[in-house]
């Protein structure tokens, strides 16, 4: 099986489509997995002439467990400079469930396990 097929079994369908996996550091309190979006802009910039400026600072979410374990996600966005407008642009996803710092899908899972 091949690393993407593994990760599709892991890892949220959307972290898959935009990111890749850069590493995976096994820690005291988990594995650490770290994430950097594709260097593809956002697609309703187009028809801008956008350069990537490098990444937003990481994100640090939560994850389902795995093997037993806490699964954190360091996730690192891209952001873009917009030589059209002269601004910084980036894009947005709800993979963080509102209000936490927890995959949406997981978040899903722990409120229906809590009823």
């Amino acid at each position: 099986m091949e690393q993407q097929e593994l990760l599709k079994l892991l890892l949220p369908t959307e972290l898959i489509e935009h990111f890749d996996l850069i590493r995976i550091e096994p820690m005291e309190d988990g594995y650490h997995l770290f994430l950097d979006q594709h260097n593809i802009p956002p697609a309703e910039f187009a028809s801008h002439k956008l350069e990537s400026k490098g990444f937003l600072d990481q994100a640090i979410i939560r994850d389902f467990p795995l093997r037993g374990k806490a699964c954190f996600l360091h996730l690192r966005r891209r952001k873009w400079h917009d030589h059209d407008t002269g601004r910084s642009v980036y894009s947005s996803w709800n993979t963080v469930a509102e209000g936490t710092r927890l995959t949406a899908e997981f978040a899903a899972f722990l409120k229906e396990f809590d009823r």
